[in-house]
């Protein structure tokens, strides 16, 4: 899979951004997106074949690794990085509406169509709480699926068509354990930096409100 167009998703958002946002940006780039394709892909890139049962009765390994794996980590991880970057994109499309509608008026209608303020606030704002969101729902949807942040080295499994409790071992457990561990940590500082960002800006918005107001009443 192609990973271009996330990377210059992120070094076109981060023109728009603001410093903790662009801090944001790298940390995606550089310790979620980078990482994932270098390194965890190519470690899981085997799971299935070298899951091995202590029985090799037809259909055992199958329908045990589906059972304690029913989602692929790495299609996870994948789905999870196009769903917390592409929120960013509504900034985009905002900033871009607003220069297309200074081009069409040939007039200059924002002071800088970049700056975030006004609806491009709210915009802002908006993808904010959806990147928020979709890294949490994310977290929860692996703890739910493996039943915690952990790689086991062993699994027993009873279901049919195994004839009894069978022994089943995953390859390069340790290893796994430490990317998942490292994925689900840089996961969790996007979470904090997206909402140091959130606070930020709302702090910065009502700062600028309270001076309006307060020079009106001064005037």
């Amino acid at each position: 899979m192609s990973w271009g167009f996330l990377r210059d998703l992120l070094s076109g958002v981060n023109k728009y951004s603001t410093g903790i946002g662009r801090i944001w940006g790298a940390v995606v780039f550089m310790f979620r997106l980078l990482v994932y394709v270098v390194a965890a892909e190519n470690i899981w890139k085997y799971e299935h074949d070298e899951f091995e049962c202590s029985i090799k009765q037809p259909g055992c390994e199958n329908v045990c690794f589906d059972h304690f794996f029913p989602v692929s980590h790495v299609r996870l991880w994948a789905l999870q990085l196009i769903m917390v970057s592409t929120p960013s994109l509504l900034v985009v499309f905002h900033v871009a509406y607003r220069e297309n509608r200074e081009k069409h008026h040939n007039q200059k209608l924002y002071r800088n169509p970049r700056e975030i303020d006004g609806g491009l606030l709210c915009t802002y704002i908006i993808s904010l709480v959806l990147k928020t969101g979709f890294e949490i729902v994310f977290l929860v949807l692996f703890y739910k699926l493996y039943n915690g942040f952990k790689i086991p080295h062993l699994v027993k499994c009873d279901i049919r068509p195994c004839p009894s409790t069978v022994d089943c071992y995953i390859s390069k457990p340790t290893e796994k354990m430490i990317f998942l561990y490292f994925l689900v940590a840089t996961s969790c500082l996007c979470i904090i930096l997206n909402i140091s960002e959130l606070s930020y800006l709302i702090f910065k918005y009502s700062i600028k409100c309270y001076l309006k107001r307060y020079m009106k009443k001064q005037q």
